[in-house]
């Protein structure tokens, strides 16, 4: 099972260092560097280091071994049935995600659509921030309803939240920004969770 996580987690880093890696899944760090190793050696995982970075990213080969693990792990535990409704619950969610984001990164004037909202209109703001909330409260049942499928897709509604109150608590950096578990990042790396879990293509469905 490490080993599914550890490569699983790469896949959702997309790109990592072994502390990145294992703490996505809470597994020890000499416990994911073993595994990285030996995935190395498979040819699923290469080390790159460019612009100050340094980390482990998939593999072609180690995207398919993924897929092929994840797999068997959800046939296996029989729930390929939730985790594709949970899925059709969960598109709709995500365009008024990305809608909600775009709201907080534009602000649209009489003179130019795609404005930069310098975040002076609160009450802007404010309803972004609701919809935000909404959101979670609606994501606090599909990671309820996959969760009890696969222990290992829990935790993102927590996750959400935790972001969701610093940006509640008046840093709206943690609406969207990157290199953090802000909403935007839960949301994103859940959307790719759920098309990995099922075996879809990002944008083909």
């Amino acid at each position: 099972m490490a080993g599914l996580l550890v490569l699983h987690a790469v896949r959702l880093k997309g790109f990592g260092d072994e502390v990145a890696v294992a703490g996505r899944f809470g597994l020890e760090v000499d416990v994911a560097a073993e595994f990285l190793l030996d995935s190395q050696a498979f040819g699923w995982v290469a080390w790159s280091e460019f612009a100050g970075s340094r980390g482990w990213s998939l593999t072609e080969a180690g995207r398919a071994e993924n897929a092929r693990q994840l797999a068997a792990e959800l046939d296996q535990v029989g729930g390929r049935a939730a985790i594709q409704q949970a899925y059709s619950d969960f598109l709709p969610l995500n365009g008024r995600l990305q809608q909600a984001c775009t709201d907080w990164q534009l602000r649209p004037t009489a003179s130019d659509a795609l404005a930069f909202n310098d975040h002076t209109d609160l009450d802007w703001d404010q309803r972004v921030v609701d919809e935000l909330g909404a959101l979670g409260d609606s994501l606090r049942k599909i990671s309820e309803q996959i969760g009890a499928v696969l222990e290992r897709l829990d935790g993102y509604d927590d996750r959400f939240a935790a972001a969701l109150s610093r940006v509640r608590a008046g840093d709206g950096s943690w609406v969207d920004r990157t290199g953090a578990d802000s909403c935007h990042t839960v949301w994103f790396e859940l959307h790719e969770d759920l098309i990995a879990t099922l075996g879809l293509t990002r944008g083909t469905h």
